[in-house]
């Protein structure tokens, strides 16, 4: 092997070259820079490359560079690029990035640009430059944490339920305006208040660590705080507060009491209540309102007019018989019957089972053959296994047949139709059942059977019902016997209403029972009769309804409310039943999860119907009069009533406008602030009973009479009996005057009568208003016949009470036969002289008095000055004028016969001399003026030398 070293002290080579090559450069740059900074940290660092440039291989080499190998500059391309690019060393190629201005991450997180590096080129002025590749940057700019949280809401609040833990009971957020994932995330939240049962976590939700209690703390406030990851604070704490509200349970929120004013019209029953659900998600609602008025009356507020005028004012046909009216002398045979009197003047009998009345004969024709319907207000329950008579018309004697009947019978209702005997005896319908809930209720429902045989129709409270059972049986044989038709029982043999055993007696209430034949009534009527004047009703848009029960359905609630707020309550009577109605609202809610749905209480409330102001009936016109016998026994009669006024007022309580002078007063006496006045009122009367005082009417010569014709045209009815007579049906106040202005009194033998006295008295709403007691006396003037005796000239009128005549001395006149015709001019010159007699006692009494009354006076001014002074009257001599002490003495009785006679002039003429004397010898027995008697007994005078 050879070895060759070659030494080479020192080689210098200079070259010339030419710039045949580009710069070179990365693709792609990634830099960071800090906000408010303007160095770039890039990787990989920026250097460029230009293969023109010469290499050096040692030491000991010489090298130089020429230009066209050097890197000369960094160029960057985009639009307002907030960066530029600087060489550090043109030979190496080194250079860096950096920011012309600071930096906002907050603005823009990152930059990204192209950049290109060129060299120097050739010639001395460096033409012909080359350059490099364009290159990617990507800068991101580093955050700074200059920015604290700040809270999205000023404050926050909420509602929880007391006794409940909450998983969460509500959230509060911040945000932090800083650029970075790490400064502006919130690492945490912080409760601020100390010793308050609530925490809250990082993600700020607030929750209780306790269970709340309402009585203890009704509402917490909270400072709650918000930390970011950069431990920056939050510039300003938030206020939290959480409400307590008591447990929650799902109800009827609002008033529940209502009071009614009669008269005003509908009345909205829940202007203020809502459901409350608790929060809990619902998909439907389901209420039932009832009002409950089955303590009012029938079942409800209705007309309380008596059977028979209801039936009318529905339109029913006439020719209805009542067989339960009200008690009065026309119809007296329910007087005894036990009644329930605390249902506003409803006619309602109460049964016990052990009573029943009869119906008199006559009352009831009613023919099977033709059409008939029977009603009735029935309250009945508990049902029983013995039969239970309402009606029954059966054999009066001998047998105990029943021919129609209507019971009950284990909660069934019963007709029994018996036909009379024909000429086929053929099974017909005879039994028709019912079997109804109704029956058994005890409640009050309406009954009403149209029968056209064979098929019988029931209606009851207006719905048609169906017999379960029909069965037959054979036609009656024919017999004789009466039959008796009887109310709460079955008339049995032996002339007595079945006792022992009680199978057969009604236990329970009953009303209006009516009978009708010859015709059936209709749906209209049927309705009519049992429909209640109160209800609840409701006005939507499209729907009007009036009911006592309503249902309501929804699956929002506030539609829901928004409905309810629609139902009011109405009574249309004039004068309403006051009292209290009971409501009662059953709510049904169903909600998405069947296992946590809610269950709502019934809400109960009332409504309380005021007391309506009352009517009070006056009855005024003549109540005293006289007429001549001939009168009473002519064709006409006499007019009791010719002037009668009916007026029917309430008295109400007013405010009053104090005048400007009392005002002041006025606010101190609170009695001034409200006065009472009275108002006519116009409403139906519906009886009007004519009675005669004293002895009943004595049908063989005397009787009230009225024309039939004038009493239908005016729409009434009238009954009459010895006692009187009743005049009945629903009408106005002026048809009634105009009726009782026609009645007159008869009386065809009237040689007894002096007077006879009659009363009146009206009602309304049968009975429930009545009128004052009017009382008419009518006197009878007896006059004298010319054809008479002569003697009879001097008979007092029968009018005046007749007073005893004292015994008159005719000493020295010859008196013959008074038969005989020559006495009548005697007779004549008797009265002539008594009379002129009476005229002169009668003048010179009246100068008497007027003197007594004169001197009377001067001797009361002078008593009068004598309790002043003392006299010494022991030398006087006192001279008493004997007629002056007898005028003191009745001063006082013959001033009131002065009144007396002053009204009735005709009596004064009519008395004679010997009565005048015989009154004047009882008064003067009378010690009416003690002092003036007294004195007469202390003075005593001789009058015989007196002269008369």
């Amino acid at each position: 092997m050879y070895v060759i070293i070659f030494y080479v002290s020192k080689f210098s080579l200079s070259l010339s070259t030419v710039n045949k090559h580009k710069p070179w450069i990365e693709t792609t740059y990634h830099g960071i820079v800090t906000e408010n900074d303007d160095k770039v940290l890039l990787d990989p660092p920026l250097i460029a490359l230009d293969k023109d440039a010469p290499l050096r291989y040692a030491e000991s080499f010489e090298v130089t560079f020429t230009k066209e190998g050097e890197i000369c500059g960094f160029r960057i391309h985009g639009q307002n690029v907030p960066f530029e690019a600087v060489v550090l060393d043109k030979s190496t190629g080194e250079g860096v990035i950096r920011a012309k201005d600071k930096l906002d991450c907050e603005l823009q997180k990152e930059h990204t640009f192209t950049i290109q590096a060129y060299d120097c080129g050739e010639g001395p002025d460096g033409e012909n430059m080359k350059k490099s590749h364009k290159a990617t940057v990507h800068i991101q700019v580093s955050d700074v944490n200059e920015y604290s949280p700040v809270f999205k809401e000023k404050s926050y609040k909420a509602t929880v339920i007391e006794g409940k833990k909450y998983d969460s009971i509500l959230k509060v957020e911040a945000v932090d305006a800083d650029c970075s994932f790490q400064f502006s995330q919130i690492c945490s939240y912080e409760i601020v208040t100390p010793d308050v049962p609530f925490t809250v976590d990082k993600d700020g939700f607030i929750k209780n660590t306790e269970k709340l209690n309402y009585s203890k703390e009704r509402m917490y406030k909270l400072t709650v705080t918000a930390y970011d990851c950069g431990k920056n604070r939050a510039s300003e704490d938030v206020l939290v507060k959480i409400n307590i509200k008591p447990t929650c349970k799902p109800g009827w929120q609002g008033s529940k009491r209502i009071e009614y004013e009669p008269g005003t019209g509908s009345l909205a029953l829940f202007p203020s209540m809502h459901l409350d659900t608790c929060e809990e998600p619902i998909t439907s609602i389901q209420a039932n309102i009832e009002l409950e008025t089955s303590h009012i009356g029938k079942g409800c507020d209705r007309d309380t007019y008596s059977e028979k005028s209801l039936h009318k004012l529905c339109g029913a046909s006439t020719d209805t018989v009542e067989l339960l009216p009200a008690p009065s002398s026309s119809a007296n045979w329910t007087v005894g019957l036990p009644t329930d009197n605390g249902h506003d003047s409803d006619q309602v009998f109460e049964f016990n089972g052990t009573q029943a009345i009869k119906v008199p004969e006559g009352v009831v024709r009613l023919t099977l053959k033709e059409p008939f319907t029977i009603s009735v207000w029935m309250r009945h329950g508990p049902g029983t296994r013995e039969k239970e008579t309402i009606l029954c018309n059966s054999d009066k004697s001998d047998m105990n047949r029943h021919h129609y009947s209507l019971y009950v019978h284990n909660c069934r209702l019963v007709l029994l139709l018996r036909q009379d005997p024909e000429e086929t005896d053929n099974y017909k319908p005879a039994e028709f059942h019912w079997k109804l809930d109704q029956v058994c209720d005890k409640e009050w429902h309406h009954y009403l059977l149209n029968v056209e045989f064979p098929s019988v129709a029931l209606f009851v409270d207006g719905a048609t019902f169906e017999p379960f059972l029909v069965t037959e049986d054979y036609p009656l044989h024919s017999t004789k016997i009466d039959t008796q038709l009887t109310v709460g029982a079955c008339w049995q043999v032996h002339g007595a209403i079945h006792f022992t055993g009680r199978k057969c007696f009604f236990h329970g209430n009953l009303a209006g029972l009516m009978i009708r034949s010859g015709k059936l009534e209709n749906k209209k009527v049927i309705d009519c009769l049992y429909t209640c004047k109160e209800g609840l009703d409701v006005q939507l848009p499209e729907e009007v309804a009036s009911t006592s029960s309503l249902t309501v359905e929804g699956d929002d609630i506030e539609a829901f409310d928004k409905v309810m707020q629609h139902i009011s309550y109405l009574n249309s009577r004039q004068f309403p039943t006051p009292g209290i109605r009971h409501l009662r609202v059953s709510t049904t809610v169903k909600c998405f999860n069947e296992e946590t749905c809610i269950s709502v209480p019934d809400a109960e409330g009332y409504v309380m119907v005021l007391q309506p102001e009352e009517p009070k009936i006056s009855l005024s016109g003549i109540d005293h009069f006289a007429r001549g016998a001939a009168e009473f026994e002519s064709p006409e009669g006499v007019t009791l009533f010719p002037e009668l006024r009916i007026v029917s007022t309430i008295t109400r309580e007013v405010e009053v406008d104090a005048e400007p002078e009392a005002s002041e007063g006025a606010e101190d006496d609170p009695t001034v602030q409200e006065t009472v006045v009275s108002e006519e009122i116009m409403h139906n009367l519906d009886t009007c009973e004519v009675t005669a005082m004293g002895e009943e009417l004595d049908g063989e010569h005397e009787t009230l009479e009225l024309d039939q014709s004038q009493v239908q045209q005016h729409g009434l009815e009238i009954t009459s009996s010895n006692l009187g007579l009743v005049l009945t049906g629903v009408n106005t106040m002026a048809n009634y005057e105009q009726v009782l202005h026609l009645i007159r009194y008869k009386n065809w033998h009237t040689e007894a009568l002096f007077d006879r006295k009659f009363k009146l008295v009206c009602s309304e709403l049968n009975g429930r208003y009545i009128s004052n007691d009017f009382r008419v006396e009518v006197n009878v003037i007896h006059t004298a016949n010319p054809m008479d005796h002569a003697n009879n000239a001097m008979v007092q009128p029968n009018f005046i009470n007749p007073v005893h005549h004292a015994s008159v001395d005719l000493s020295g006149h010859n008196l013959v036969n008074a038969h005989q015709a020559s006495v009548v001019p005697s007779a004549a010159t008797i009265v002539i002289v008594v009379c002129v007699s009476f005229l002169v006692f009668m003048i010179i009494l009246g100068v008497f008095r007027i003197r007594s009354a004169h001197q009377r006076t001067i001797r009361d001014t002078e008593g009068g000055k004598e309790n002043e002074m003392d006299w010494d009257d022991s030398a006087l001599t006192i001279t008493v004028n004997p007629m002056e002490t007898y005028e003191d003495q009745h001063s006082s009785e013959e001033e009131e016969e002065e009144e007396e006679e002053s009204e009735d002039g005709e009596e004064e003429d009519d008395i004679t001399s010997a009565e005048s004397e015989s009154s004047e010898d009882e008064e003067a027995g009378e010690p009416e003026d003690q002092q003036g008697t007294s004195r007469q007994q202390q003075l005593e005078w001789d009058d015989s030398t007196l002269t008369y």
